[in-house]
Parts: structure tokens; C-alpha cells; sequence
């Protein structure tokens, strides 16, 4: 990351990443693909904590709320805040970076889509679902990391849902701040 900071994402190479850590760039391929995953390394494993959420909740729990606790999931292992915040100004500032980042969206939401079937959520309410609670973990994350860190990541999902819960039984959307 500080390397990043220091040259920007398209001038730092892999070699530049190796040497900085000590390693030698077979090293850092035996554990990286690219300089990308160095920045997405741990998708993978949150997905699949956020999707165990979803899958653990009870059978007759709404889908809205098992969504709900997969994105919550997540607010267990996001929690340094100064890391998520150097990271996201990094992605929003690299096109490339920006895409790889829309990538691991959509894939989480068509795992959420999947865990909702498994639920016996019928189409195109899975899909909805999904979409919805991934846009209400987008939208909290974003204010997370652009805030001043004195809230957690947990309070803001969990303030996005209660805003999400209160435009479906008002749908006159207006400005509650």
C-alpha cells in the first residue's frame, strides 16, 4: 500500500513490491496472480464468510434480514479503518482497479443470489434481494471509509438496512439526516 501511495498503482511493479518485502518476485507470484490481488487477496474469504451468514439463518428468517446478516458478516473483519480508506482512495483512483472492484461486487451478489435460492427464494426476488443488500453494504462502506472513523463499519450496515427498511414502508423517499 505505501508503495502505492508513494508511486501510484501503474508505476509500482512487482518487482518494486518484492523487493520492498524482502521477497524475490517468484515468491510474490507463488502468493499473488498480479500486483491487482496484492489489493484483493482476501475476497475470496469474505465472500465466503458473508455467504455462511446467509446460510446460517434460521429457515423462517426473511430474506431481507439473512442478507442482512452476511453483510454484518463482514463488518467483523473490516475493521481497520485507515487500511480501508488507503485502499478504496487507491481503487477509485485506477480504472483498472475500479473494474476489478465491480467484479468482486458482482460476484457477491450472485453468491447471495445462490445462498437465496438454497433458502427456496423464488426468482427475480433472490436477484432483488441480493442487489439490495450488497447496495446497502456499497453504500455503508463508502460512508465508513470517507468518515472520520468514529463509527464502525457495523453501526453504518446496520443504520443502511434500518434506512432500506423504512423506504420499503414509505416509499416517498425523503431526506431523514
Amino acid at each position: 500500500m505505501d508503495l502505492y501511495a508513494e508511486r501510484g498503482f501503474d508505476q509500482t511493479t512487482v518487482a518494486d513490491i518484492a523487493a520492498r518485502a524482502g521477497l524475490t518476485e517468484r515468491t510474490f507470484f507463488r502468493h499473488f496472480a498480479d500486483k491487482r490481488e496484492v489489493l484483493f487477496a482476501g475476497s475470496a474469504q469474505l465472500q465466503e464468510l458473508m455467504v455462511a451468514a446467509v446460510r446460517r439463518a434460521p429457515p423462517s428468517t426473511p430474506a431481507i434480514e439473512a442478507v442482512a446478516a452476511g453483510v454484518a458478516a463482514a463488518a467483523t473483519v473490516l475493521t481497520d479503518h485507515q487500511f480501508s480508506r488507503q485502499r478504496q482512495t487507491l481503487i477509485e483512483s485506477n480504472p483498472v482497479l475500479q473494474e476489478r472492484e465491480l467484479i468482486k461486487m458482482a460476484r457477491l451478489v450472485a453468491a447471495f443470489t445462490s445462498a437465496l435460492r438454497e433458502r427456496d427464494v423464488a426468482e427475480p426476488w433472490a436477484s432483488l434481494t441480493a442487489e439490495a443488500g450488497i447496495a446497502v453494504f456499497r453504500v455503508a462502506f463508502e460512508r465508513w471509509v470517507k468518515g472520520a472513523g468514529d463509527r464502525t463499519l457495523a453501526e453504518m450496515i446496520l443504520e443502511g438496512f434500518g434506512v432500506l427498511r423504512t423506504i420499503v414502508a414509505d416509499p416517498t423517499p425523503r431526506d431523514r439526516s
